[in-house]
């Protein structure tokens, strides 16, 4: 028997964002270790699921995990950015009912040192996928100060982030994570929320596996492909992430796609392709909460498209 190595993080609530959908197609473009694969498919027992991820690791456990289902079960490899394009090409559009994208690290990427995820890894990796070219080890120990300074600056929003990469370039090369975190302690945010380190970790494998533009080219093809009745459900954790959602999602919603300084609408004021599920962003219950702490700062957003 397997053991399960992640609880997947709004499990309620992502069963709430698909509680209409009784058949066709769910893409979960994160598959992970199969947590919201399995409750959907457990819970849902006349769908067909296709997951995507990037990650081997997670992959083969996956393949095992949801063996009991494999007649309704499609597995792909990839980033969910490409892999996205062909499933809905591949597939009848009207068969697609949900996608859910659970944006960000897994919690047992995160527990495994030798990924380098954590601040207290003995390397510098961050690769969701093993066999992508860049690692968290060049972006520290190669990019120019200026580079730095940009994902730094946006992807951890760092205030002194001049100050920070400064010092990087002054004392690399960095052999792991902990060393890095460790030497920086010194110029990093002391709270009592979260790890000094933690939005140093989070802008580097930000650049890393280019979370950002993976979003935003998810929620590109989505838009584009011309999906008829299809609830699309996004876990974000942090704010970057969930500005993207919110004002992809607000986008989608508007019937005038003038530009505000336009002096009257030439637009034909159709445009909206449905709107949002729920008026605020789903979180986590206490008891979620107290079980997995790391949920405290999830949020899913929901869009129903109807055209």
């Amino acid at each position: 028997m397997q053991d399960i190595p992640h609880i997947p993080v709004l499990y309620r609530e992502v069963l709430e964002a698909f509680d209409d959908v009784e058949s066709g197609i769910i893409v979960d473009c994160t598959m992970g270790y199969g947590g919201h694969s399995s409750l959907l498919l457990e819970n849902k027992p006349n769908i067909k699921l296709i997951g995507i991820d990037q990650d081997q690791t997670a992959i083969d456990f996956s393949t095992v995990r949801l063996e009991p289902f494999k007649e309704r079960v499609e597995i792909k490899k990839g980033r969910f950015s490409k892999v996205i394009k062909e499933i809905l090409q591949e597939n009848d559009i009207s068969q697609i009912k949900g996608i859910l994208a659970d944006i960000g690290v897994s919690s047992l990427q995160l527990d495994q040192k030798e990924r380098g995820f954590s601040y207290v890894s003995e390397n510098l990796d961050m690769r969701m996928d093993k066999d992508a070219p860049l690692s968290a080890g060049d972006v520290i120990n190669s990019y120019s100060v200026v580079d730095l300074e940009r994902v730094l600056r946006d992807y951890g929003e760092m205030r002194n982030y001049k100050q920070v990469s400064a010092f990087i370039s002054a004392n690399r090369p960095f052999h792991s994570a902990k060393e890095l975190s460790d030497k920086l302690q010194h110029l990093l945010p002391h709270g009592k929320k979260i790890h000094p380190a933690t939005l140093l970790m989070q802008a580097i494998r930000i650049e890393v596996n280019d979370e950002l533009g993976e979003l935003n080219t998810l929620l590109d093809e989505i838009q584009n492909i011309g999906l008829i009745d299809t609830d699309v459900a996004i876990i974000s954790f942090h704010s970057l992430e969930d500005r993207i959602v919110k004002q992809r999602f607000t986008l989608w919603a508007q019937n005038c796609i003038c530009p505000p300084e336009a002096y009257r609408c030439t637009c034909s004021k159709d445009n909206a392709i449905g709107k949002a599920k729920f008026k605020k962003p789903l979180t986590a219950q206490n008891d979620e909460l107290k079980q997995n702490p790391r949920s405290r700062s999830a949020k899913l957003r929901v869009f129903k498209i109807k055209r």
